[in-house]
């Protein structure tokens, strides 16, 4: 009975003092906590202007930025909805994306892999609406050609240079018939027309397209045969397109490599998940796999982008 008693006592003073370890680990790391959120308060609270001022532009900004761009892609769409497609790009989708993980209780890569979506949702509407606009000035500056071509011919049959502008609008396809319907409706209310193509020299900034504008303010105040000038700058957008044939013949076979170089970390990870199943489940269901998973894709999207831009030549 005695030796019975003994071993309760011991077993109550043994939890007593395990208790009492683990409420000062707890109050530890309670005390932590407290300590790294008083640091990060006063960080926020000294630098408060700079950091609302960066939320509201990566809020307010890239809407604002992305409607700016839709105007010049001539895109109408209501504000809100923008506002609605970034929250769920930022938010939604990586949610989305770890909750799928979360259901075959792949957690970690769950994490790892929202995060990373939710970062490209936040970061990529810029630079996607950057890609439209860019997408958007090449076709417009191949159309150019046409586009003088009709002007020349109809100055030369007696129409106005609005009048001509008239037969683009009605003959080509945008984006070069929506620019110059533009500046068209622009004239009916009223804006000077030199400033309606100054306009278009914002909206276009290539140097054709600047050539084009500068030889239509300039002949329109001194006087001069437009069709001429029109056809000597199709004749020099027509040389310069041909060198850019000639010199994308040249670079063909080191894009090529490029995508072939960039392609093969890709090539041997989905090799090695099929020949050795346990080199893919360190991959991709350890925390340590994981980020070297996602640092060994960043450095093969780096090299990869070094790469084409080593490849870009302007004429």
């Amino acid at each position: 009975m005695n030796k019975l008693f003994s071993f309760f006592i011991a077993l109550f003073t043994s939890a007593s003092a395990s208790a009492q370890i683990v409420e000062q680990t707890d109050s530890s790391k309670v005390f932590l906590i407290a300590f790294v959120g008083v640091i990060i308060f006063f960080t926020a609270y000294l630098n408060s202007v700079k950091l609302f001022s960066w939320i509201e532009d990566q809020t307010f900004g890239t809407r604002d930025y992305v409607l700016q761009k839709c105007e010049l892609l001539f895109f109408d769409i209501d504000p809100m909805r923008v506002t609605y497609i970034l929250l769920f790009l930022a938010f939604g989708l990586g949610s989305v994306v770890m909750g799928i993980f979360f259901i075959f209780s792949k957690y970690a890569m769950g994490i790892v892999m929202g995060t990373v979506v939710s970062f490209a949702g936040w970061r990529l509407p810029r630079p996607f609406m950057d890609y439209l606009v860019a997408k958007r000035i090449v076709k417009y500056e191949n159309q150019m050609v046409d586009a003088l071509g009709l002007l020349s011919n109809g100055l030369k049959a007696g129409l106005s240079l609005p009048q001509a502008m008239g037969m683009v609008v009605d003959e080509l396809p945008p984006p070069v018939s929506q620019e110059f319907n533009l500046i068209i409706q622009q004239t009916k209310i009223g804006v000077p027309l030199n400033e309606a193509f100054d306009g278009l020299a914002t909206r276009m900034p290539t140097e054709d397209n600047d050539m084009f504008v500068t030889s239509v303010n300039i002949l329109r105040e001194t006087g001069g045969n437009l069709a001429e000038v029109f056809d000597t700058i199709a004749d020099v957008i027509r040389e310069r397109v041909r060198l850019k044939q000639k010199v994308a013949t040249y670079l063909a076979q080191g894009k090529t490599q490029a995508s072939l170089i960039s392609s093969m970390p890709l090539v041997m990870l989905g090799y090695f998940s099929g020949t050795d199943p346990d080199t893919k489940r360190i991959m991709f269901d350890t925390v340590p796999g994981l980020i070297v998973l996602v640092i060994a894709l960043a450095l093969t999207a780096f090299g990869g982008f070094v790469m084409y831009k080593v490849v870009q030549i302007k004429v």
